[in-house]
Formats: C-alpha cells, sequence, structure tokens
C-alpha cells in the first residue's frame, strides 16, 4: 500500500512541478503574444501548483522512510527521519523540493503577477525539476558515469517540465476563447513563438533520453526491454512522446499559420489537438512516475 502511495505522490509532484516551471516560463518567452491580453489565471493555477507540491513532497518523504524504517511508528523516531534527510540523497532532495515550493509559494501569493515574479517563479520550478532527478534513477548511478547520466536527468526533466507546462497553457488558453481579433492574433504568435523552445525541449529530451538509456538499459540488453516491467513502460513513454511530436508538429506547421488567417477554421482543429498532446503529456508523466519505483533493465 505504501508503494501505491508513493507512485501517487510521485506523479502529483511531477504535474505540480512542471506547471511550476513550464507555466511561468511560457509567460516569460511569450511575453509579447500574452501580455496584451491581461491573463489573470495564470497566478491561481501557480498557487495551487505550490500548495500541492508543498504538501505532497514532505507527505512522500514520510512515505518514503516508512518504506525504509519499515512501519510509520519506526518512521517518525528522529533517528530514522534523521538518517533520511542527512544520511540519503533523495531524503535531501525531497526537502530542497518542499523548500522550493513554499518560497513559491510565497511568491505567488505576496507578488503581483508580472515579469519579475514570472522569472522568480521560473528559477524555484528549476530547482524543483532539478530534484527530480535526484530522486530518480540517474542519482543511483555509481562510478563515473554518475554526474553525466546526474546531469543528463536533469536536463531531461527541465526539458520535460518546459514543454508540458507550455501546453498546459496553451490547453487553458484554448478553451477560454474570446471573441476579440487580439486573442487569435496572440494564440497564433505564442504558438510560433513557442517553435523555437518547443524545437530546443524535443531535442534535449531525444538527446538525454539517449544518455540516460546507456545508463539505465545497456546496448546489451536492448534486444531484451521487453522482458521487463520497466522496458515495457519505457516503450509505452516513447509511443506518447512520438505521438506529442507529431501534434506539435502539425501545430507548429499547419494549424498556426491558419489560425492567424481563419481563426474560425483553425479553432476546433487546434482545440482538439492540443488538449490530445497535453493529455499525451499527463500520461506520460504518469507513466515516468511508476517507472521510477521499478528496477532498470541494467540493474537487474
Amino acid at each position: 500500500m505504501v508503494e501505491v502511495g508513493i507512485v501517487v505522490l510521485r506523479g502529483v509532484q511531477y504535474v505540480a512541478g512542471t506547471l511550476l516551471l513550464g507555466l511561468p516560463a511560457f509567460m516569460l518567452y511569450s511575453a509579447r503574444a500574452v501580455e496584451p491580453l491581461t491573463l489573470g489565471w495564470p497566478r491561481p493555477v501557480l498557487i495551487w501548483a505550490a500548495a500541492i507540491l508543498a504538501v505532497a513532497a514532505p507527505t512522500a518523504l514520510l512515505a518514503q522512510t516508512v518504506l525504509m524504517a519499515g512501519s510509520l511508528e519506526e518512521a517518525v523516531k528522529p533517528a530514522s527521519f534523521g538518517f533520511m534527510l542527512t544520511g540519503m540523497g533523495l531524503g535531501q532532495a525531497l526537502a530542497v523540493r518542499t523548500l522550493a515550493a513554499v518560497l513559491a509559494l510565497g511568491v505567488a501569493i505576496l507578488s503581483r503577477p508580472g515579469r519579475l515574479s514570472w522569472a522568480m517563479l521560473s528559477l524555484f520550478g528549476l530547482i524543483v525539476a532539478a530534484s527530480f532527478a535526484w530522486t530518480g534513477h540517474g542519482a543511483a548511478t555509481e562510478g563515473m558515469g554518475r554526474w553525466p547520466h546526474l546531469i543528463s536527468d536533469v536536463v531531461h526533466s527541465i526539458a520535460a517540465c518546459v514543454w508540458i507546462g507550455a501546453l498546459a497553457a496553451f490547453a487553458v488558453l484554448i478553451l477560454r476563447p474570446r471573441r476579440d481579433p487580439s486573442w487569435s492574433a496572440g494564440l497564433a504568435r505564442s504558438l510560433t513563438g513557442f517553435a523555437g523552445v518547443g524545437t530546443a525541449a524535443v531535442a534535449a529530451l531525444v538527446v538525454t533520453g539517449l544518455v540516460n538509456s546507456v545508463f539505465l538499459i545497456g546496448p546489451e540488453k536492448v534486444g531484451g526491454l521487453w522482458n521487463s516491467p520497466y522496458g515495457l513502460l519505457l516503450t509505452l513513454k516513447l509511443g506518447l512522446f512520438g505521438l506529442m511530436v507529431v501534434l506539435a508538429a502539425l501545430h507548429r506547421l499547419r494549424l498556426a499559420p491558419l489560425m492567424d488567417r481563419d481563426a474560425s477554421q483553425a479553432l476546433p482543429h487546434l482545440k482538439r489537438s492540443l488538449v490530445v498532446e497535453f493529455g499525451l503529456g499527463l500520461a506520460v508523466l504518469a507513466v515516468v512516475a511508476v517507472m521510477g519505483t521499478l528496477p532498470p533493465p541494467a540493474a537487474l
């Protein structure tokens, strides 16, 4: 039961952390497109994301301590909890994540929406995204490959958060349309402007995914990838990722230009494909939450 709770908590943290980085980053690099629209929803979304993460991260820390100690009674003892915080990278990463979430919550509540607050929230989001690597398989690699694998995993987490967080922003924008021409023009500009960021995120995910696979699977075990639960989930993740890339290309090459020319014709197609792509992104996060609790083929 504790293991199931840990998977759920991992998934909740991934979603909250993705919003905490991807959404304010989107507001920064899309500022010229979205600022004229006077959007009011990013701030409450970020408040909720930070609040949920500020609760989920320490809860996950307690759950991991219970798993390590064998029972809740043993887990709450100072010796057990202290060892998790001071002697294990997992506990330290969760503690840093909790602190970043609390600070982000304070900024989201107390500061006015704008470039400074988006920049500060993006910084805390970067810390949270990096901490995901510290609580994953990347931090378990030993020897000469430890730092290359960990750095690759950090970049992988950041790129995923930036991409899926932007999809969350697009999904909200497309589901809350306005009738004035500035809205459709702003959406089209933001889609076009995201092309460079999205391309960089996809490239980073591909490169770091290959690097991570070398450490987690190993060239000699690629042929037997489907013989393990981890390998099956990795295959599912890659399939979902491929579908997301196809939809992203459709948005960039076809629907964004059409939105600029004829919003009424493009809007129904864009709404459907953006929501589907965001749903695929959430599915990827759910798959990763399970994969993080399974031994990779290289460890078997």
